[in-house]
């Protein structure tokens, strides 16, 4: 089958899982892929980073957070609607991440992990100090979005809200990476041929970082009007390893590994939080445990 006809495929495959999703699928099970959902936009943009450039970033979970904090502010302080505030969401963590990705991209090795868990850490205290921002309590009471005609508060309407711009991004990076462009993106693993064929490689990470965070921010936006909450708590360098972990459980060779990951981690979270207890009486760190276990064995097997 020809590569073309086999992403066509996917995507009538996925337009069918968005129309009857909500009406075969029950909230228990609506409510987890919305959160893989959120997650796998996330992970997207780290494929590209770690798959395709080779880059490894701690910091992703930052710009979930300034998407978030951005419309949080916006909707909540100065009365914008949510959809007014998706635009100055998208460029609060555009801008910040093309900033910071002048600043640390150019960094080698272990020096670029660590300016990227740096700035991660420095906007993780940010929002839990700036005022305004609601301290380390967050910011309560936020609007969710709204559409004339649905009622985006239940799981069922907002299951294809989330979806459905995953389902253009996925589209729109694969295209992405047919593309020339896309051919030079996957050579900067090799940052000394793709200079000798002429590709500016700082530009180019750096707009890779770019569009990463942006998607990264467009998880952030959805997320903060989905739990009508924001605090520092999900923004900080723990869930930043979890986003890229997830990329890596799900393989960051192809944009699938986008989807995979986070599906993964989710169903076994899910199922270890229900099982566990039952079992052994106890969960907490002992779940946690298992679930590192399990995670080991699937590296391992991968």
């Amino acid at each position: 089958m020809k590569p073309v006809s086999r992403l066509w495929m996917w995507v009538v495959l996925a337009i069918v899982a968005l129309v009857l999703g909500p009406k075969i699928l029950p909230p228990s099970v609506l409510t987890p892929a919305t959160y893989i959902g959120l997650h796998a936009l996330i992970c997207l943009g780290l494929v590209l980073l770690v798959g395709m450039a080779g880059l490894t970033s701690f910091g992703q979970a930052a710009f979930v957070g300034l998407g978030a904090y951005t419309s949080a502010v916006l909707v909540s302080t100065f009365g914008w609607a949510p959809w007014a505030s998706l635009p100055a969401a998208l460029l609060v963590s555009g801008i910040s991440a093309w900033l910071l990705g002048w600043l640390t991209i150019s960094l080698a090795s272990h020096y670029l992990v660590l300016g990227t868990m740096a700035w991660s850490i420095s906007l993780y205290h940010l929002f839990g100090t700036l005022p305004g921002l609601g301290g380390y309590n967050g910011i309560g009471g936020i609007p969710g979005i709204s559409i004339p005609g649905l009622d985006l508060s239940h799981a069922e309407t907002f299951y294809v809200l989330v979806w459905t711009p995953n389902l253009v991004a996925f589209v729109c990076v694969r295209n992405l990476l047919d593309s020339r462009m896309g051919r030079a993106i996957r050579s900067l693993k090799d940052p000394v041929m793709a200079q000798a064929f002429g590709v500016w490689t700082t530009r180019l990470n750096v707009s890779i970082f770019v569009l990463a965070a942006l998607l990264a921010g467009l998880s952030g936006w959805l997320n903060v009007h989905f739990v009508s909450v924001v605090n520092p708590g999900p923004f900080g360098i723990g869930a930043s390893i979890d986003y890229l972990f997830m990329t890596v459980v799900g393989g960051t060779a192809s944009i699938g590994g986008a989807l995979l990951g986070p599906a993964v981690v989710e169903v076994l979270r899910n199922l270890l939080r229900d099982i566990v207890p039952g079992i052994s009486g106890v969960g907490g760190s002992f779940e946690i445990m298992i679930f590192g276990v399990v995670v080991i064995l699937l590296l391992r097997g991968s």
